[in-house]
């Protein structure tokens, strides 16, 4: 799990990451849509979709010669959750 919990969070350090999940959780889009929208080249936001994908973060799929992208809810309640386990966790002095 602490594996899978860092690949998540490696794959939300970069801005770029985050703004393409913002736009992903408005529904799901292809790559075409999400370029009009981002300070990016089509080769770099296919690079960040399949970091994201590879993390758990995004779920992607073919349609006719589309390729689909939507947000992994599944994935983010499970980060979600893991923070919050984070905030109720006691401090534990240990020498």
């Amino acid at each position: 799990m602490t594996e899978k919990m860092a690949l998540m969070f490696k794959a939300l350090s970069d801005p770029n990451r985050l703004l393409i999940l913002e736009l992903l959780l408005q529904g799901e889009t292809c790559g075409c849509t999400l370029i009009d929208k981002l300070p990016i080249t089509q080769p770099t936001l296919s690079y960040h979709l399949d970091i994201l994908t590879k993390a758990g973060l995004t779920v992607a799929y073919k349609e006719g010669t589309w390729k689909k992208h939507t947000v992994n809810q599944q994935n983010l309640d499970i980060i979600i959750g893991y923070i919050e386990s984070l905030k109720q966790m006691k401090a534990v002095c240990v020498k």
